[in-house]
Formats: structure tokens, C-alpha cells, sequence
């Protein structure tokens, strides 16, 4: 049975078309998938996003158990304070992409929905040298995101509080229509916005009160289908497409969230091994030259006709109205113009390699 998250009624109310993700039954989307990327490109976008898991991790030793686990360094994270980063196997391969935020007695780590119990395993198994608590709360907290250029001003404006302060990559405890809540300032569309966190009990007047914010319209709830059409254009990396078990973060071109001179962790060794002996393939994006539009796991072919790798994510792009992709070929292939063919339905179709991001993020830095 598909598990539900405490807007599930919400979603029913409003008609979203409900799909399977990850165990979860979920909206994939309520008007269109173009009407919610672009409201979230230009005005506010609300999304369910209960279904990801929430870990607050106690103990003396919380910071050597987060620097032993996690490729980031969760050191210099301060109070109020997150941090992108990886779980990685000791071969390397990546377990999930989280975030850790460090609470005033704790750090909270968000993870995948479809990694919340091989996550939570994980991690668990790795305690048993470490004075450490995991606590489960992805079902005491409700998690919703508020995204796009006018998220800030109709939240201040609904509590009253001074968000234009709150860096990106920052949380902090507001009062927010009358409850205590957590408000980071992160989110995966390429757009400024917040992740809020609050009492389940709470979520379904949360969630009616985010959608009345400012004028009629002014804040469209949005699915499934604009949350991957809005991280495709940045470029940012879902898991089980962009990222596996059997993938590493240097190819998925994300080896700035791996530091290795912080001292040992999971996967450090084989991660420097592969850093030392160089790659054979990587993740690029491209552009289709051809008529025909590349989706997830389309083959991807040398002039040759040779197979070379796979399409990741594929589709449209709302925002530049280019057909793109993301995928994994071979080294020689990554350089800026390089050709290669898709396979759509059986027909090679040209592709080149673009720079990427695709869509450059307009996050709230400073």
C-alpha cells in the first residue's frame, strides 16, 4: 500500500492528478506541469515535500558521527547554519544526497523520500562507535516548500518577520500564522524560497493559509512534474538518475561537496583514488539538434552507432524552450560542441554537448 503524507486529503481537495514516487502517493500535478514551473519561475510555488525523511542526530559525539558519515565538512557549520552533502558506500558509489542543518541541540539531515529506509539504516549501522542518537521525526514535522521570486515577501508580510535577514542556507525559528515553525532558506527550483518545518497536527491549516498568501493566485500548489522541470534546468541531481548507489561524485560533477582533507570518512579512500586516477566518464548536458526529445534512460550512441551511455533526465525545458538532457558518457565526449547521437524509438538523433547549468540559479546570496 503507497504511503501518504499529511496533505494527501489537500491534494484530493484540489483535484492533482496522484502518482507513485518512491512508496508514495503522490500530486504530480494539480493544474499544469508548465503553469506550475512558471509560477514558480516568476511568482510562488507550494510543494508537498512530507514525503522526505527527517533525522535529528543528538549526542556528544554528533559532529564526529556527521564528519565520519557525510562528504561535507560539518564543522565549520554553525548554528542556524546547512550544508549540501553526500552519504557515500566505501567504494565510493553514493548512497543518497542530503542536507544537514544544525540546530541550537541538534542537526537536523533531510534525505531522499525513496532513500528514507535504506538511509535510516545506514546511518543507523554506522553508530555503534559513536556516542550518538538518531531520532526519527518525518512524521512529527511536516515539510513544505515555498518557492520562487516572491516567496520572501509574502511570508514576511503573513509573520511579520524579518526574512530579508535570513541568509540562503540558513534556519531559524519564526511564529508563523500563530505556530512555532523552523524556516530554511533553501529549496531545489533554482529560485529563492523556504523550507518550513512544523507540527504535523498542523499541516493541513499551514497549508491553506501558504496557498491565500497575498492577492488571489499569487502562490499556485505545484506537483511532482514542475519539482523536476524546475531542478532539471539548474542542473541539480535527483537521486536514482543523476546519482546511484553505483555512481561517484566526481562523475556526477559533484565533487566540490566532497572534502577530503577534512580527515577520514566513508568512501575518503576510494574517493581519492578515483580523484588521483582521473575518470572515464562524466555527467554532461546537451542539447538536441535533431528533432526529438531525449528521456530518462534513452540510450546514447557514438556517430558510430556504438553505445556510450544513458540519458539521466530528458525532456523540454519550459523556461528555454530548448529540448536538453543530462547523461553519462564517456570523457572524450564531454568537451563543449562534442556530437553524439540519442536513441529515440529506435532512430539516432544528434545531440551536443552544452555548458551547464542550463538555467543559472537565482538564489538569495547576500
Amino acid at each position: 500500500m503507497l504511503k501518504r503524507t499529511p496533505f494527501y486529503a489537500c491534494h484530493r481537495a484540489l483535484n492533482a492528478r496522484l502518482v507513485e514516487f518512491g512508496g508514495w502517493e503522490m500530486p504530480v500535478q494539480y493544474s499544469s506541469i508548465l503553469n506550475e514551473h512558471a509560477a514558480v519561475r516568476n511568482q510562488a510555488g507550494l510543494f508537498d515535500i512530507s514525503h522526505m525523511g527527517r533525522y535529528l542526530v543528538k549526542g556528544s559525539e554528533a559532529l564526529a558521527f556527521l564528519q565520519y558519515v557525510a562528504t561535507c565538512d560539518v564543522a565549520p557549520i554553525a548554528e542556524g547554519q546547512a550544508s549540501y552533502g553526500l552519504l557515500c558506500h566505501p567504494n565510493g558509489g553514493i548512497v543518497d544526497d542530503i542536507f544537514i542543518y544544525r540546530l541550537p541541540e541538534a542537526y537536523l539531515v533531510v534525505v531522499n523520500a525513496a532513500n528514507r529506509q535504506k538511509d535510516w539504516d545506514w546511518l543507523q549501522k554506522q553508530t555503534s562507535n559513536f556516542n550518538v542518537t538518531l531520532e526519527d521525526w518525518s512524521e512529527k514535522w511536516a515539510m513544505l516548500a515555498l518557492q520562487g521570486p516572491m516567496a520572501e515577501k509574502l511570508l514576511a508580510e503573513a509573520g511579520n518577520i524579518p526574512l530579508a535577514n535570513l541568509p540562503f542556507h540558513e534556519i531559524a525559528e519564526y511564529q508563523l500564522f500563530g505556530l512555532p515553525m523552523l524556516l530554511a532558506r533553501s529549496g531545489y527550483t533554482g529560485e529563492d524560497g523556504f523550507e518550513l518545518f512544523f507540527a504535523t497536527a498542523e499541516a493541513l491549516p499551514v497549508w491553506e493559509a501558504l496557498l491565500a498568501l497575498g492577492a488571489p493566485g499569487s502562490v499556485l500548489p505545484c506537483g511532482l512534474g514542475a519539482r523536476d522541470s524546475l531542478r532539471f534546468e539548474p542542473c541539480l541531481s535527483l537521486y536514482g538518475h543523476e546519482i546511484t548507489d553505483d555512481i561517484n561524485p566526481y562523475e556526477a560533477r559533484l565533487g566540490w561537496a566532497v572534502k577530503l582533507a577534512k580527515g577520514d570518512f566513508i568512501g575518503r579512500k576510494a574517493l581519492e583514488q578515483i580523484k588521483a586516477k582521473g575518470l572515464t566518464r562524466r555527467l554532461v548536458g546537451f542539447e538536441m539538434v535533431g528533432r526529438g526529445i531525449a528521456r530518462g534512460d534513452y540510450p546514447i550512441q557514438s556517430l558510430e552507432g556504438q553505445q556510450i551511455g544513458t540519458v539521466t533526465t530528458g525532456m523540454p525545458s519550459p523556461t528555454l524552450a530548448k529540448a536538453l538532457g543530462l547523461g553519462y558518457v564517456p570523457t572524450a565526449y564531454t568537451s563543449l560542441g562534442s556530437e553524439f547521437d540519442i536513441l529515440i524509438r529506435q532512430k539516432p538523433v544528434r545531440a551536443k554537448v552544452i555548458s551547464t547549468p542550463f538555467y543559472k540559479p537565482r538564489y538569495k546570496k547576500g
